[in-house]
C-alpha cells in the first residue's frame, strides 16, 4: 500500500501558506500550525502521520495555559454552537458522522446536563474524538471521565485533541488520494 500524502505538501509550502492551509487541525488555534513550520518542515511531514507528529510535539511542549487555551477552544457536543450552526465545518461534519445531530430530544438534554456537570468540574468543555463512536457510546464516556480528577482530565483531553488532529490529517490525504 503506498503511503498518503497530504495535498498540499506541507513541506513545499510557505510559512502563510501552510497555515492556511493546516492552520485548523488543531480547533481555533492557527498558533500550532505557526509554531510547527518554524521549526522546519520536511519530506517525513507531508504524511498525516508525520505532520500530526510534529503538530503535537507543539502542544507537548506548550504552557499548561496554552493547552487550556486549546481545549477551551473546543465546542460541546451536541451544544449550543451545533444548535445554532456556528461549529467549524470539521467539528460539524465529525459530530454529525457521531449522530449528534440526530439526537431525539431527552438525549440533547442529557448532553446539555453532562456537559453543564463537565464545564463545572473541569472548567473546559468535554472533548473526545467522536469518529468511529455513535451517541451512546459518547454518552458513556461522558459518565465516566466526570469521575477522573482534574489533571487526568486535562491529559485525557490533549490526548483526544491529538486523535482529532491525526484522524483530520488522515480524511485530508484521504480525500486527495
Amino acid at each position: 500500500m503506498a503511503t498518503m500524502l497530504l495535498s498540499p505538501r506541507p513541506s513545499q509550502l510557505d510559512r502563510d501558506a501552510f497555515i492556511v492551509s493546516y492552520g485548523e487541525i488543531y480547533e481555533h488555534s492557527p498558533w500550532i500550525a505557526a509554531q510547527s513550520w518554524d521549526t522546519g518542515l520536511g519530506e517525513a511531514q507531508d504524511t498525516p502521520a508525520g505532520l500530526a507528529e510534529r503538530l503535537r510535539q507543539q502542544v507537548d511542549a506548550a504552557s499548561p495555559e496554552a493547552q487550556l487555551a486549546l481545549i477551551r477552544a473546543h465546542p460541546d457536543l451536541a451544544g449550543k454552537a451545533a444548535v445554532a450552526g456556528e461549529l467549524t465545518d470539521d467539528s460539524r461534519s465529525e459530530q454529525a458522522g457521531a449522530g449528534l445531530d440526530q439526537c431525539t430530544p431527552a438525549e440533547f438534554a442529557r448532553f446539555e446536563k453532562l456537559n453543564q456537570a463537565y464545564r463545572e468540574r473541569f472548567d473546559f468543555p468535554f472533548v473526545i474524538a467522536v469518529r468511529g463512536l455513535d451517541r451512546h457510546a459518547i454518552l458513556e464516556a461522558f459518565e465516566t471521565r466526570l469521575n477522573h480528577t482534574p489533571e487526568q482530565e486535562r491529559r485525557t483531553a490533549i490526548e483526544q485533541i491529538h486523535r482529532i488532529a491525526l484522524l483530520r490529517l488522515e480524511q485530508r490525504a484521504d480525500r486527495k488520494s
